[in-house]
């Protein structure tokens, strides 16, 4: 996984002002490139972001013991979390200077175990961005393997002035 700039506080994070300052798509492409920090939860989770165009976007992620359930396997919650950041991202690529969203919903569809330490790319493609709501899809595959591990849809809900 590429090294990138994470924040570490409050501080660090873009206000309001600044994240509504550029389209959706300059805002998620200035996390890639490493002008402005990615979130904490990206480096809590073992995840972040690689690669975005306008309405899609591409999170790599390696689960790691941390991320573990009693069963030894991956936390279904560490499949939500990087599919919801790569669905969610790939409608915010899509929005306008101005506008803002919030995830309404998600669902995730668990096909096979990902293995702990196994490096993987959650792909998020926009299906929809309207006035009020965006869809989105995601697809989480192996980066070596290329085998399917989970998808998963969302709505978010679209915030303008």
């Amino acid at each position: 996984m590429p090294a990138r700039k994470i924040a570490q506080s409050f501080d660090d994070l873009p206000t309001t002002e600044e994240m509504l300052s550029v389209t959706g798509l300059e805002f998620i492409r200035s996390i890639v490139d490493g002008r402005r920090a990615g979130p904490p939860i990206g480096a809590t989770l073992g995840f972040g972001l690689v690669a975005a165009d306008e309405g899609r976007v591409v999170f790599e992620g390696t689960p790691e013991f941390a991320v573990a359930n009693p069963l030894r396997t991956v936390h279904g919650g560490w499949y939500g979390a990087i599919l919801d950041s790569c669905m969610a991202c790939a409608v915010q690529t899509t929005l306008p200077k101005g506008a803002g969203y919030t995830t309404l919903e998600y669902k995730v569809n668990i096909i096979r175990s990902v293995p702990v330490g196994m490096t993987v790319q959650a792909i998020g493609i926009a299906q929809h961005s309207g006035r009020s709501t965006g869809v989105a899809n995601g697809e989480l595959r192996g980066k070596e393997d290329g085998k399917l591990y989970a998808t998963g849809s969302t709505t978010c809900m679209i915030l303008r002035p």
